[in-house]
């Protein structure tokens, strides 16, 4: 499973506009930091789109390829981090 490639974080750039309004850092596009610490990235597989979130300091890893699972990851990054 590789990282997502510019071409795939394009056909997400709505999702990503969610997670940026989100207190996080983008220092790289489509990783997300809190402070120093990686907090959420994308990959890319023949299976689909997948989003790795750290939830009280473990990766969970969450589909990302309908409406319905990128709202349900959005929401989870929404609580992971209090907001």
């Amino acid at each position: 499973m590789r990282h997502a490639t510019p071409d795939v974080l394009d056909s997400i750039e709505p999702l990503l506009a969610q997670i940026r309004a989100l207190p996080l850092r983008e220092p790289k596009r489509g990783a997300f930091y809190i402070k120093r610490e990686a907090f959420l990235h994308f990959h890319e597989d023949p299976a689909g789109l997948f989003a790795d979130l750290k939830v009280n300091g473990k990766w969970q890893r969450f589909s990302a390829d309908t409406a319905a699972q990128r709202k349900a990851l959005v929401e989870a990054a929404r609580k992971a981090i209090g907001a």
